[in-house]
């Protein structure tokens, strides 16, 4: 099973994100996001095994981070044999130079090579599983809907999934 590293959000700032969630569930055969029993988060990473000394990668990355205020105003998509749907965060060099931070310590050779530095696509998945019946739809819905909020992200996870198994958790300030 693969492992994780996501920054998650634990406060009242998810509900537009919980509320997108509701929305792009229409278009899935069951709601995803909600099935995943995970709150809403940015993945930074995808790891194929576990991150040798993970405790101290994410001591030494996030031990002083302050919680990141990101602003969403749009909704996109990937194209994929299941399409995903996803809120987009307005450019946030803070959130990247987090992610190119935590890459330092990561082999490429054991991550995904969409979360590797200069390849990753920062994202809030709402649906992950639209069949292609529904695709077209779904796609019309991302480009018309307009959204702007902001999402407070205050903690950090490593996880292993499927389903979602919280290794270690940290606040951020």
């Amino acid at each position: 099973m693969p492992y994780g590293i996501s920054i998650k959000c634990l406060n009242e700032t998810a509900a537009p994100i919980l509320n997108l969630w509701d929305e792009a569930s229409a278009f899935e055969p069951a709601a995803s996001m909600k099935q995943l029993a995970y709150p809403p988060h940015i993945t930074l990473a995808i790891l194929t095994e576990k991150l040798a000394g993970a405790d101290e990668v994410l001591d030494e990355v996030f031990g002083s981070q302050s919680s990141l205020c990101i602003p969403f105003a749009e909704i996109s998509y990937f194209e994929n044999d299941l399409l995903v749907l996803w809120a987009k965060p307005k450019h946030d060099q803070d959130l990247l130079k987090l992610h190119a931070q935590l890459h330092r310590h990561i082999d490429p050779a054991i991550c995904d090579e969409h979360y590797r530095v200069g390849s990753w696509t920062p994202h809030c998945s709402l649906a992950t599983r639209v069949p292609a019946i529904s695709a077209d739809a779904a796609m019309r819905w991302a480009r018309q809907k307009r959204i702007e909020f902001t999402v407070r992200f205050d903690a950090v996870d490593f996880v292993q999934f499927p389903p979602v198994t919280v290794e270690r958790e940290h606040r951020l300030k």
